[in-house]
């Protein structure tokens, strides 16, 4: 917290996390647009403009605070909109899975999802979401809820495993390449979890 009679100087390190979340939630943004403008009715580009506008749009919840404390410093009203924004981003980050279910299925229509991976996917989703809905999270307080936190990320990698599995059972049917997603999803938990991790040693406040 800074003291408001002081003037914030903003620090380099925080200018330049600043600059990237800024560039990335506009490339991202322009990408969904893109997606929406060239489906022409395909559902598949549809798809992928809806779930790059998820991810922009739940991102910005907490990217958009986070770029206001870089050049304004910290005070309760910013620390209220990252706590928020955290909790959005959780939602929208399970969200956003579904929707590669659905791209997986309209992919490889040829292909029946296993019941037990589908189950999988949906109900850790939907425990995932009403888990992150709970009060008890404390998103915008300092100490957060370790159990909670615990359980909505344990049951968040439950769902990336569940479409892992999809990616990795339909191979390179068609020279699509799909398995590619394999990896980008295991990169994106690698770089995930240990974010949360330093986020909440050093800010006691995580997704």
């Amino acid at each position: 917290m800074i003291n408001i009679n002081e003037k914030y100087v903003p620090k380099m390190p925080d200018v330049m996390e600043a600059i990237f979340d800024t560039c990335y939630l506009l490339f991202d943004l322009v990408a969904g647009f893109i997606f929406l403008s060239k489906a022409n009715g395909n559902m598949l580009f549809t798809l992928y403009g809806i779930l790059t506008l998820t991810l922009c749009g739940g991102d910005a919840f907490h990217l958009v605070p986070r770029i206001k404390r870089a050049f304004k410093g910290s005070n309760e009203k910013i620390k209220r909109q990252l706590g928020i924004g955290l909790q959005v981003s959780s939602i929208t980050m399970t969200v956003f899975y579904i929707i590669l279910l659905y791209i997986w299925k309209l992919t490889f229509p040829t292909l029946k999802a296993p019941f037990i991976v589908e189950a999988m996917i949906y109900v850790s989703a939907i425990v995932r979401i009403v888990v992150c809905f709970l009060p008890q999270n404390d998103w915008c307080g300092d100490e957060g809820n370790l159990t909670l936190y615990m359980i909505r990320n344990a049951v968040f990698a439950v769902t990336g495993i569940g479409i892992i599995i999809l990616y990795a059972m339909s191979g390179n049917i068609g020279n699509l390449h799909m398995t590619r997603m394999v990896a980008a999803i295991i990169i994106s938990f690698g770089c995930y979890l240990p974010v949360t991790l330093l986020l909440r040693k050093n800010l006691k406040l995580v997704y």
